[in-house]
């Protein structure tokens, strides 16, 4: 008779679940290598896997690509998955963080469209912003509305307000958004 071992650390894994698993890291790297190499900067994953996306964007051979696609799922064996699945999620616009930035962002825009006095308060949270560029986009944004013109200056204050961002708080937007967001009603 065998003896086994009842330890709260021992863990059994159906083979199947482990095949469901693999897939599942293939699927992952397959949805990676549907992304540009460069929009893939951001993305957390060793030096192996992010070459072997960039040799596979490279392949035009089906076999070629077939085989490329087995050595990312391999490689993905060894990441740490939920990095990558978040940074995917933030590319495609489905995290709920960055989608509340984004909107955070659009209000902040509206209400400098509005309200002049949003430059100064702007300037005081983000001193090395330049007021005099995003003072002048301002006016430009509001005659494009007025002449229903495409709206070139207002997404390049988005743009700016973004930048501003992300150089404040990395990737994502926290809680001081929202305390510029507060000052500005």
């Amino acid at each position: 008779m065998r003896k086994t071992e009842d330890t709260e650390d021992s863990y059994f894994v159906s083979k199947s679940q482990r095949k469901r698993d693999m897939d599942a890291l293939q699927d992952l790297g397959k949805k990676l290598t549907e992304y540009a190499p460069a929009r893939l900067k951001k993305v957390p994953m060793s030096e192996n896997l992010r070459e072997a996306l960039v040799e596979m964007a490279r392949l035009t051979a089906n076999g070629a690509r077939a085989r490329q696609l087995q050595y990312i799922g391999r490689l993905m064996r060894s990441e740490e998955v939920e990095p990558i699945r978040a940074a995917l999620d933030v590319i495609e616009g489905k995290s709920h963080a960055e989608v509340a930035r984004m909107h955070r962002l659009e209000k902040l825009r509206e209400r400098l469209l509005e309200d002049e006095t949003m430059l100064t308060e702007i300037g005081n949270e983000f001193p090395s912003l330049d007021l005099g560029r995003l003072r002048q986009l301002r006016r430009n944004a509001i005659k494009e509305r007025a002449e229903s013109k495409p709206p070139k200056a207002y997404r390049e204050i988005f743009q700016i307000l973004r930048e501003m961002d992300e150089g404040k708080h990395g990737a994502s937007g926290d809680d001081q958004d929202e305390d510029l967001e507060v000052a500005g009603e």
